[in-house]
């Protein structure tokens, strides 16, 4: 099967209100300026991905999908590193993101962050 490693599908989106709301009740947290991270191990070999922008900080929709779009970038460009190690532990991940920065993101800084982020969650699935 041949299989484009940098994608982010509609499997790989952490949609439903239930694994959210778990999340956020139960799951771990930690922060990384400015992204809050919520995560929690689940069951299966899935590593499930949600971000959110607050509209308190940005009214305009057009302002919210673009961080959103940034974040999204980034984590799809460097989250295969995670989905391996998971894989082969036959673990699954959901990690929800929260951006909370007043300024509206450039990439290059999201990036980093990202990998940042990236390298915690990989440290802490080993843990």
């Amino acid at each position: 099967m041949l299989h484009n490693k940098h994608t982010l599908g509609k499997k790989e989106r952490l949609k439903s209100r239930k694994a959210i709301d778990a999340l956020f009740s139960g799951g771990h947290r930690f922060t990384v300026s400015p992204i809050r991270v919520f995560y929690q191990p689940t069951q299966g070999t899935t590593l499930k991905f949600g971000v959110a922008v607050s509209t308190k900080l940005y009214k305009k929709a057009v302002d919210r999908n673009r961080v959103k779009r940034v974040i999204r970038e980034c984590w799809r460009l460097q989250k295969n590193q995670l989905q391996e190690k998971l894989t082969g532990k036959g673990a699954g991940l959901d990690v929800f993101f929260v951006y909370t920065d007043r300024e509206l993101p450039r990439y290059e800084p999201i990036f980093r962050t990202t990998g940042i982020i990236l390298g915690k969650l990989n440290e802490r699935m080993n843990g």
